[in-house]
């Protein structure tokens, strides 16, 4: 619990273009039903929370349309913050000229004026964008890490976490994972008890841990000339065999040696690595989209019996398939499912 719990605490959140509302209402709401819970207690602790901009016009937009005017703009911010989130980007505007007052500022963010720093989502960027990620652990929504580490090669990106933290820096994945983070600081404030009673005010998981992983998709969008790509029809009709390097390089008219060494060019896995990702990742789609037994989804996605397959889910996922079956079981049956599921296991996004 922070030696200071008893101090109220401003929270400073900034809005970045594009962004999706969840991505700082859900932070925002967090530190307002915190503020709320406190008072109830008689608590003089809490949170002045202020959404700003991050250009001097104070205009925001949303990814859906909508258009705020914020009461500040970051830059005029001067009192010292306690915690710092700066939420969602829609790239377009990362480096335009009417950024660089703000990245200015960023840039001036200490901890002389500032205890914690913190992102959603694409947030990330914008802290890549002024060096306070440099040498850091960081993570972003699953889709963007791979960009992350590309246009940013200085961030130890860890592409699975909810969120993470490295000393002061505090970032957190796709929309939701921002009110985890919120929770969680909340918790190092003032203790499970009032993180608690957040969670049930907002009906949401106080459970879920940071290095829970992200539920992106295990595989890489292939282009048709890979390896991967031109076996995908014939892996996924013999997904229930072994599958050794043996009878796939023989499907090919290729020795194993050298496919072992062409597959593993191409895709950057071994063969057994990827022929697990894919069990998993069909397993998944039986287990969101059809009523299929546990016992039937393993043995016709070749994980073995469902102790394996157990094992198999918690190593790639850090859940086992009954949890991942309610919490993505989809309402709807899917008509035509296993037609779907063969055409789109190498492209979900």
């Amino acid at each position: 619990m922070n030696v200071n719990n008893q101090q109220r605490k401003q929270v400073v959140i900034v809005v970045m273009s594009g962004h999706q509302i969840i991505n700082f209402g859900g932070p925002a709401d967090v530190f307002t039903n915190a503020d709320n819970c406190l008072r109830a207690t008689g608590s003089e602790a809490g949170y002045d929370i202020l959404i700003t901009s991050p250009t001097a016009n104070k205009k925001i937009r949303s990814a859906n349309g909508m258009e705020m005017i914020c009461q500040y703009s970051a830059m005029e911010i001067t009192t010292p913050i306690d915690t710092l989130i700066v939420a969602g980007n829609n790239f377009q505007t990362l480096k335009t000229p009417e950024y660089k007052d703000f990245y200015r500022w960023l840039i001036s963010i200490n901890n002389n004026n500032t205890r914690r720093i913190g992102s959603v989502c694409g947030g990330a960027f914008a802290l890549a964008e002024a060096g306070l990620l440099n040498g850091k652990k960081a993570t972003t929504h699953w889709e963007l890490s791979e960009r992350l580490k590309k246009d940013y090669p200085l961030v130890d990106v860890n592409a699975n976490a909810f969120y993470t933290n490295d000393g002061n820096i505090y970032t957190s994945g796709g929309v939701s994972s921002g009110i985890d983070l919120a929770l969680a600081l909340v918790e190092e404030d003032h203790g499970k008890d009032i993180a608690i009673q957040v969670a049930r005010k907002m009906v949401f998981y106080l459970s879920r841990p940071g290095f829970q992983v992200q539920f992106g998709n295990l595989l890489p969008v292939y282009e048709s000339s890979n390896i991967a790509e031109k076996l995908h029809s014939w892996f996924n009709e013999n997904l229930h065999e072994p599958l050794d390097v043996t009878s796939i390089a023989d499907h090919l008219n290729m020795s194993p040696r050298n496919f072992t060494r062409v597959f593993h060019r191409q895709t950057g896995l071994p063969p057994a690595k990827f022929i697990e990702k894919l069990r998993v990742e069909t397993a998944r789609k039986y287990l969101e989209d059809t009523d299929m037994p546990l016992e039937g989804i393993a043995e016709k996605c070749g994980l073995g019996g469902l102790v394996s397959m157990r094992r198999t889910f918690l190593r790639h996922l850090m859940t086992t398939p009954s949890d991942y079956r309610r919490a993505f079981r989809t309402s709807l049956k899917v008509p035509g499912f296993s037609d779907i599921l063969q055409s789109n296991l190498y492209h979900t996004n």
